[in-house]
Parts: C-alpha cells; sequence; structure tokens
C-alpha cells in the first residue's frame, strides 16, 4: 500500500491507500466540525475566513485562521521532510516516520477531555493539531502515489471526476477508455469513503465524543501493520526461492 512508488504503483494499490485514508479523513473531519466547529482536511475556506476579518480589521481573528492554514502547511512540511530524511538513510518503510507522527497527533486530541465549552486555548491547540495531522496524510499521500491520490478533501476530486467522466463521451479507443474507467473507479473510492468516514464519524461521536478519533488511529495502527506483515511475506517468499 505503501511501499510501492512510482511505476511500481497499481490501480489497486492506489485504491487500497485511497479509501483507508480517506476514511480516516472522513472521521478527522467530522469529529473537528462537532468539537470545535472547525473543518481539518482543507485550508481554501479558513483563507477565505482569514479574508473576510482581515478586511472588517478583525485581527485577532484573521489571525486564527491564518494559523489554520500555516499548521496544514507545516503538516505537509514535516510529512515530507521525514520521509525524504529516512528515504535518504535507506530506511525501508521511510512512511512509517509520518504515520505514526499523525497517529499521536490524532491521539493527543482523541484523549483530551471533551467538552461543549472548552478554552479557546485548548480548542485551538486540538484544532490546530488535527489540522497538522491531515496536512501531514495529505503530503503522504501525494508523495507516495506521485500526486494520483489525495484524502483530504473534495474540490479536486470533484473537479476532476467530471473532466473523466466528460472525456468518457470523446475517447473511443479501448486503452484510453480504461484508463478513464480506472480514474473515476478511484475517485469514487476517495468520495464514497470520506463520506463513509464522515457518516461513521458523525454517528460515532455522540456517543465517544472525541473519543471517536481512537477509531481513526486504530485504521492508521491497523494499516502499518498490515504493511508490515505484507514486507516480511515478500522477504520470505523470496528467500525461499
Amino acid at each position: 500500500m505503501f511501499r510501492h512508488q512510482g511505476n511500481s504503483r497499481t490501480l489497486k494499490h492506489n485504491i487500497r491507500l485511497a479509501t483507508l485514508l480517506s476514511f480516516v479523513s472522513g472521521i478527522v473531519n467530522v469529529c473537528g466540525l462537532f468539537a470545535f466547529g472547525v473543518l481539518t482536511t482543507n485550508v481554501t475556506g479558513h483563507f477565505a475566513f482569514f479574508s473576510e476579518e482581515l478586511v472588517r480589521f478583525e485581527y485577532q481573528t484573521a489571525l486564527i485562521f491564518l494559523l489554520f492554514t500555516l499548521c496544514f502547511l507545516l503538516g505537509a512540511f514535516l510529512s515530507n521532510f521525514l520521509t525524504t530524511l529516512a528515504t535518504k538513510k535507506n530506511s525501508k518503510n521511510p512512511h512509517f516516520y509520518p504515520i505514526v507522527l499523525e497517529i499521536i497527533l490524532i491521539l493527543f486530541v482523541g484523549f483530551s477531555v471533551y467538552e461543549a465549552d472548552n478554552s479557546v486555548i485548548n480548542t485551538q491547540l486540538y484544532t490546530f493539531s488535527l489540522l497538522i495531522a491531515m496536512g501531514i496524510q495529505n503530503a503522504l499521500v501525494t508523495y507516495v502515489s506521485k500526486s494520483v491520490v489525495r484524502t483530504t478533501h473534495l474540490t479536486g476530486l470533484f473537479t476532476d471526476l467530471g473532466i473523466d467522466l466528460s472525456q468518457l463521451l470523446f475517447n473511443k479507443t479501448v486503452e484510453t477508455r480504461l484508463t478513464l474507467l480506472n480514474n473515476i473507479l478511484l475517485k469514487f473510492s476517495i468520495i464514497l469513503f470520506f463520506s463513509f468516514g464522515c457518516i461513521l464519524g458523525g454517528y460515532l461521536f455522540h456517543y465517544l465524543k472525541l473519543k471517536t478519533l481512537l477509531v481513526a488511529s486504530l485504521f492508521l495502527i491497523i494499516a502499518l501493520y498490515f504493511d508490515f506483515l505484507r514486507y516480511r511475506y515478500f522477504l520470505l517468499k523470496r528467500k525461499m526461492k
């Protein structure tokens, strides 16, 4: 799922990566919204709010929205920094480090005490943590899939999906249509599992509050363990030949 990069990646690898991480993004997104009133999986809206507050001379509020944007940027920076550093040191699983950091950040918020009247400082700290975590995930999946998969927001996905659906009407060759259908399947998978993560996360939030984030962390841990087992299996298989 994580180890194959470039030409070695197949549609199956990308769908596995996309469904798992988009599902996690959906859970994180809805938890951030219900608990703190903030969307944590993209920054487009935050930058719009930053601009609005700036022209209204609400500089303190504008600064918060700017920090939301910068936290996502920081997450992307840390993700690529850790992955590249591990790659240069010939690590067999450079993806491990950014995912572990993402898990730690999500667990930090998941184990926090949720109260409807959380202090402003705590709310912002938790929101910053989730934005950094989603920045990490988005950068990692972009790096691994070579920009084929994006899992933390849907605007670009719906744009690309509309383009691909339109191209089906004009391309008649079997090879081109197969490529388009594969792209459409991948994008539908991301949208479906992001939606599923939001719905399930919203349902669980009513019972578990921020502990719902532990479910997202569990799926990331399972993914790491599954990736490790597959790697060990292929090593063992290679030795037996």
